[in-house]
């Protein structure tokens, strides 16, 4: 199979797929080769550039018969940046592929399994939906850019908007880069290690108020009150402004110190009826519209009454927990990052809720533990990060036998993984949901419901 293609081959060839990086898929007798800028329904002229064991990597000298599902980016910046990568796809089409993508992976993992996948729930409008943003800043070419990286790339795109995000987050990228221009205030060079900032990041509210978060390299900074009078002023949107101090040579973007400038360390949000405070580390989903759709599905899942107990994995700062609370007998809920907990029960008291437990550790050392201390439930869901679940919070579940389990999934593959273990342990998909938190970009929300099969 490797033989079949060489480097500098030129293929003419139809893109029938889409991977998970936003790369067409085409394949020449069953070899796989990858393409940048493609579209699914495309033919076009291939040059090969890279042939590994598996697969190549080829780049478009023509496209010979443009797909009918491609359309004009909205955003200028869209061939360069690696913010999204679904652009020139209609936006019904992406809704076609990302369900696809979802019953693919599950049928691949679970080829004899039946279940029921309804069509993804979009958006109406696909745009500015992003309530967070991270914003490195560079110098490059002799100017501070402040931006997005580029496709599989450390370069930046230097951004004026950004059109998934919030507007807020376009004043306070453009005035940050003119402060930093003024005030000569260098942005960190992470192969010298000099200079001080890193990373800007923003968050919105449905309410249209902004915390301002700036990743410094040092606990220092320079210009300090010119700068914070120049933001109010700018962006009087602004209810906070804290500075972060990461001084690790690595790719997290936040570190574990914030010293507050400006305002109140959180930022107030709504889900429902339930108000939420996040601090700068907690997650919190970053499309607020579609967050309520998900959680929605997930609550009808879980079909919670007054004599339900439920159990929340990764639970972050309780938004899935309160309002399953606000029906549920009891609800424990199990986080490992400790801000986020701690924003968590402060959650629970602002909204008036008493019938839930929060616990601080690893879901995988902390639900069995639960579990053999007699904490059984009816309802247990589950919202991982993309990693998935480890063994024993699956195999928990198991001995446990709840009779529904709720899966809330950022990542088909892990999902599928997932779900394999569950099937085998007893349970049965009832019914599969996914949900576009990402438009334009190539990943999916998914929302699984379980029942355990009758004996």
């Amino acid at each position: 199979m490797q033989n079949i293609i060489s480097v500098k081959d030129i293929l003419e060839v139809e893109i029938i797929d889409m991977n998970h990086r936003g790369q067409g898929v085409a394949k020449v007798e069953g070899f796989v080769i990858f393409a940048d800028n493609v579209m699914i329904g495309d033919r076009v002229k291939l040059e090969v550039i890279e042939v590994k064991k598996n697969y190549a990597v080829a780049k478009v000298l023509e496209i010979l018969t443009t797909s009918p599902y491609k359309v004009k980016p909205e955003c200028p910046y869209f061939w360069e940046c690696g913010g999204c990568q679904l652009m020139h796809m209609d936006y019904d089409k992406q809704l076609e592929y990302k369900r696809d993508l979802v019953a693919s992976e599950i049928r691949r993992s679970l080829p004899q399994a039946e279940f029921h996948i309804k069509d993804t729930i979009g958006m109406a409008y696909p745009y500015r939906y992003r309530n967070k943003g991270s914003f490195p800043v560079v110098r490059e070419k002799g100017r501070v850019s402040i931006g997005a990286y580029k496709l599989t790339s450390h370069d930046i795109v230097d951004l004026e908007s950004c059109i998934i995000q919030h507007p807020i987050a376009d004043k306070v990228i453009n005035v940050f880069r003119d402060l930093m221009v003024a005030l000569r205030l260098e942005p960190y060079d992470e192969i010298k290690h000099t200079g001080l900032v890193k990373h800007l990041m923003v968050r919105t509210n449905t309410r249209n108020e902004a915390m301002l978060i700036i990743v410094m390299a040092k606990n220092k900074f320079l210009y300090k009150s010119e700068i914070i009078a120049k933001l109010l002023e700018e962006i009087p949107e602004l209810s906070s402004i804290i500075m972060n101090v990461n001084d690790r040579q690595t790719n997290v973007i936040l570190g574990n110190k914030n010293k507050i400038l400006y305002g109140t360390p959180f930022l107030k949000d709504w889900i429902f009826d339930l108000e939420f405070a996040i601090s700068p580390q907690s997650f919190f989903q970053v499309n607020s519209q579609q967050t309520e759709a998900l959680y929605l599905k997930a609550l009808e899942f879980a079909n919670i009454d007054e004599t339900t107990t439920v159990y929340d994995l990764f639970c972050g700062i309780g938004t899935i927990s309160l309002a399953a609370a606000k029906k549920a007998k009891h609800v424990f809920g199990i986080e490992s990052v400790k801000e986020a907990i701690v924003d968590a029960n402060d959650n629970a008291k602002r909204n008036g809720i008493q019938n839930i437990d929060f616990h601080c550790g690893k879901a995988e050392d902390v639900f069995p533990k639960l579990y053999q201390q007699g904490y059984t439930a009816d309802v247990v869901i589950l919202d991982p990060p993309r990693k998935g679940c480890e063994k024993p919070v699956l195999e928990t579940i198991i001995e446990m036998e709840p009779e529904r389990v709720v899966y809330v999934s950022c990542n088909p593959t892990t999902l599928a993984r997932d779900l394999k273990v569950l099937v085998y342990g007893g349970y049965e998909i009832k019914e599969v949901q996914p949900v576009d938190m990402f438009p334009h970009g190539v990943h999916v929300e998914t929302v699984v419901c379980l029942h355990k099969k009758s004996m």
